[in-house]
């Protein structure tokens, strides 16, 4: 893959908690701590101060605290009475490694770890995300008045007031005051103290277990367990170098994710283990787990130590990463210049070789029908159905064959066969398209365009890639044998090492993906003169060639697991053609596309150099000269034997998603609320206001229309798809604060009394600050004193909004129901409405949807729905038909699915989301969709195109 993926700005790393960079929202930083000091004060040193920003707007000092370790074990760091607590349970776990028997240390403190291991990525976890989403911690400190005061009379526990301001300004003695210091703040600092435990639990009960379970293997000779002691001892310092020269730089704030709960300005130099690899405190800061499990030479400590590092990259998954997105890298604003647009629309048209205005063509792809991937596998493909076609054959040949030693040589050699295609002959291909067009040449010379070139080199590539592959793996799984005895020997250390070396190919490849996309992946740069700036980031920042490390690793995983001579040369072989590829193919290119704008060392290679002493700086030039000399002898044989490869090239190229959204509706069984007697479901109402569907009548064309369906004085009320609906409520002034209101289809519910199905977030609560896990948005109105009278009580009423998540993106008929205090018990039920969208054909716009009146119409018909299904908001929604979309389309896929689900029932065509992605305006999509109208009118049945062929709704496009 061609690097074209990456930025030489290294300083900044937004994916890793870690590495984030808190700048975003904070007003100032350093600043002195005096701003007027007399002059006899002049030459004294300046205090510099750090200053942070609530969410609020509240600015304040932060002031200086120290690590979890200096704090627990210096003896000269003040100590309050978590650090009694917290050393005390250290204490504990000391005792009971002591004490117990050895046949119940083992599961005992296998169990404790997992337990503190689970309170880590779960529990921590857990009250990290609520803290992201709905600011809970913050508000339950606020409900239970922790940090209020008592001199104002409202604290309800002075005691555990004066515990927490005496803990807190105990730990921090300089500027930090306990009644100003903000409330996230504070909140912090307490949520310290259980991460304090929970993590030295951690460490201590890991390392307790390994000590119970470490043993001398039989036969161990004393080389090897000298060997084996001092692997160790190496992978336990480089893991605590990791771990402190980390906090260097991240400091308590980001350690503690400080922004969590509030925002700093402080620039961060990432240096040191950050120029080493992606997620440092979370990858490589793991590498101790590794070493203590060498030197316990114990198996249940190997695979505990995976356990505990899996989890701790799920919890950096589904804790850290969407906070970090949300936090520091925010969708881009969107683009409002039309002259961008208008060009952006030219470079569409050239794709389906549509002459622009200007008869400029820019030829560079859209990325629409992706091929990586299982969710992008497409049995209308041809590329699709060979692979999946010949990968089964070759799958049921390795099956049904004997594994004797002519068919493994035949399987062998089967695999090198697609391996020496897969990087001399496709490199060979890509060399000659670099320097002379060749691949698209000959697209061109049978008067095919360059995107049909680039579409068959995508199909050629992916297939040899998934082949060579495919057939590696047939080639191992006849050269494996299982072993008889998992305990014997290396038999269970190689398929340990073998699965973790595969997996890092796997994660290899698809970071490389993630950077590239399907343009650098398949090397588009030559076949397009990309525009594209040439950026670092990902993988890239640290390595310039990812794949020339860790892209073969699952070779030689493999050939760990099958111990198989053969795996190996094979693994040998792949790795050395991999080198070549990128030596002889990638790199020229690059230096011609890219030029200067490479950069000669990656994150690791800097800091390598960095650390190495000056003699062996010297040596490693002289080596680098060697190298270099050698590399040009061997450039010049190549280049002379050019001319009688290049003869031959020519014969080498050939050519070749719905489940329940809700689970079976959950019986319950409601019992009425204690607090239910008194409420009389005539004194609650819900009246609704939405934005009405304006079609056609459908009356004037022989079809039914939906005020024909039945006759009645009140007609069902249409409203558009995506439109938000604004619902008034009407209930007792004594109603329950926790009363709530949710949508529903009216089929979904049996019962009018009680609801029993879930809202699925569809609802909004009639009083503001009463839920948790919910924010108040929808809010408008709230006990309000209404004109409407009522001899038994007072009413109240208040108004709510449902728009976006809140709202079904389907068709149907809906119903909104009132429920009481927190539960599911039905106290109003709303009119039934439905949500329609209009159909959009020749008949009902009354122009041909072909030309240029037809495009015009369809832009005006498609704009409000769009500007429906990106919510209305100005930063993604566009205003016209020539706005791009906002950028929270890309980075959300429910947007482009509401588009296509509305294009769809309104035109009849079926597009993927990914053409909403591509396309990015409204003008764009309605040339796709007249398009698609055109191509497909000799088989539509409408009076304009004659009704002379049949079609089934199964069949519409």
């Amino acid at each position: 893959m061609s690097s074209s993926a990456a930025d030489s700005s290294a300083a900044r790393l937004n994916s890793d908690v870690r590495q984030r960079h808190p700048t975003a929202s904070a007003t100032s930083e350093n600043v002195e701590d005096t701003p007027q000091q007399p002059e006899a004060d002049a030459a004294a040193p300046r205090v510099k101060k750090t200053y942070g920003k609530t969410p609020d707007g509240t600015v304040f000092v932060v002031p200086t605290t120290h690590d979890m370790v200096t704090q627990l074990l210096d003896p000269r760091e003040p100590k309050n009475l978590s650090d009694v607590a917290v050393l005390a349970i250290i204490a504990l776990h000391f005792l009971a490694a002591y004490y117990l028997p050895w046949s119940v240390k083992r599961p005992l403190f296998a169990a404790v770890f997992m337990f503190w291991r689970l309170a880590y990525n779960v529990g921590i976890g857990y009250l990290l995300t609520i803290q992201s989403k709905y600011k809970l911690l913050v508000t339950w400190a606020k409900r239970w008045k922790l940090f209020e005061n008592p001199a104002t009379g409202k604290n309800p526990r002075p005691w555990l007031y004066i515990l927490l301001k005496k803990e807190l300004e105990t730990k921090i003695p300089q500027d930090y005051k306990f009644e100003e210091a903000p409330i996230e703040y504070n909140t912090w600092l307490t949520f310290r103290r259980v991460v304090d435990l929970i993590l030295m639990c951690d460490f201590i009960s890991y390392c307790l277990f390994a000590i119970v379970c470490a043993h001398k293997p039989e036969g161990e000779g004393l080389f090897m367990g000298f060997a084996r002691w001092a692997a160790g001892i190496t992978l336990v310092g480089f893991n605590l170098w990791v771990k402190l020269d980390a906090h260097r730089v991240v400091k308590d704030y980001a350690w503690y994710w400080g922004d969590f709960f509030y925002l700093i300005e402080q620039e961060l130099t990432f240096d040191g283990v950050f120029e080493l690899a992606p997620h440092p405190m979370y990858s490589i800061g793991y590498a101790g787990y590794y070493g203590i499990s060498m030197m316990a030479a114990s198996y249940d400590v190997l695979f505990i130590s995976i356990i505990a590092h899996a989890a701790q990259f799920a919890f950096l998954v589904i804790v850290e990463n969407p906070h970090i997105e949300k936090t520091y890298n925010p969708p881009q604003p969107r683009v409002k210049c039309e002259l961008e647009a208008g060009s952006q629309l030219q470079e569409f048209a050239s794709e389906y070789s549509v002459p622009s205005a200007t008869g400029r063509h820019d030829n560079t792809p859209l990325p629409v029908h992706n091929l990586i991937g299982l969710k992008n596998l497409d049995f209308f493909r041809i590329t699709d159905v060979a692979i999946v076609l010949l990968s089964a054959y070759l799958a049921v040949v390795t099956m049904v064959t004997p594994n004797t030693r002519v068919y493994q040589a035949l399987f062998v050699l089967h695999a090198l066969a697609w391996r020496l295609w897969y990087s001399f002959g496709l490199g060979v291909i890509l060399t000659m398209q670099s320097e002379e067009k060749m691949f698209t040449r000959h697209f061109l010379k049978y008067g095919e365009s360059v995107g049909e070139a680039w579409r068959q080199w995508k199909g050629i590539y992916h297939l040899s890639n998934c082949l060579c592959h495919a057939s590696f793996i047939a080639a191992c799984y006849k050269m494996y044998e299982f072993p008889a005895d998992w305990t014997y020997g290396w038999a269970l250390l190689k398929h340990v090492v073998g699965l973790g070396l595969i997996a890092l190919q796997v994660w290899t490849a698809t970071s490389i993906y993630e950077s590239l996309g399907e343009f650098g992946w398949f090397y588009g740069d030559f076949f397009f003169d990309s525009k594209r700036q040439l950026t670092y980031t990902s993988i890239y920042r640290f390595l310039n060639n990812p794949e020339r490390v860790f892209g073969t690793a699952g070779l030689w995983g493999a050939a760990l697991i099958t111990w198989s001579r053969a795996i190996f040369l094979m693994a040998l072989a792949g790795h050395f053609l991999t080198l070549a590829f990128l030596a002889y193919v990638e790199k020229p290119h690059m230096q011609k596309v890219y030029g200067r704008n490479l950069r000669d060392d990656a994150g690791v290679t800097k800091f390598i150099k960095r650390s190495l002493p000056p003699p062996v700086t010297e040596w490693q030039q002289s080596i680098d000269k060697v190298l270099d000399e050698t590399k040009h002898f061997i450039d010049e044989f190549v280049e002379a034997a050019r001319s009688r490869l290049a003869t031959g090239s020519s014969t080498i190229v050939k050519d070749t998603s719905a489940l329940f959204n809700k689970y079976p509706a959950r019986l319950t069984l409601s019992k009425i609320s204690a607090d239910l007697a008194g409420y009389d479901p005539k004194h609650y109402g819900l009246s609704l206001a939405g934005t009405r569907v304006v079609g056609t009548n459908e009356k004037a064309t022989g079809k039914e229309s939906p005020n024909a369906r039945v006759l009645k004085d009140v007609k069902t009320q249409a409203f558009e798809y995506g439109a938000p609906i604004r619902v008034k409520w009407t209930a007792p002034a004594k109603h329950s604060k926790k009363d709530w209101v949710g949508l529903y289809m009216v089929t979904d519910n049996r019962s009018r009394e009680v609801t029993e199905v879930p809202s699925l977030g569809r609802w909004v609560p009639t009083n503001p600050g009463e839920y948790d896990t919910t924010t108040d948005q929808g809010i408008l109105l709230w006990d309000q004193p209404t004109e409407q009278k009522s001899e038994d009580t007072d009413l109240v009423e208040g108004e709510m909004i449902f728009e976006g998540d809140k709202l079904w993106w389907t068709q149907g008929v809906f119903e909104f129901r009132y429920h009481h205090g927190g539960g599911h018990h039905v106290m109003s039920i709303s009119e039934p409405f439905e949500i329609q969208i209009p159909k959009l054909d020749d008949e009902h716009m009354g122009v041909e949807i072909s030309g240029e009146v037809g495009e015009r119409a369809v832009e005006a018909a498609l704009l409000p729905v769009i500007r429906n299904c990106l919510d209305r908001d100005p930063d993604i929604a566009p205003s016209n038909a020539d706005e791009r979309f906002g950028g929270h389309v890309e980075r959300d896929g429910k947007y482009a699915r509401r588009v296509v689900y509305a294009i769809r029932h309104m035109f009849g065509i079926d597009f993927a989301p990914a053409v909403v992605l591509a396309d990015g305006n409204v003008r764009r999509l309605a040339w796709r969709i007249c398009h698609a109208k055109e191509v497909l009118a000799p088989f539509s049945m409408s009076h304009t195109n004659g009704r002379t062929t049949p079609i089934d709704s199964k069949f519409s496009v």
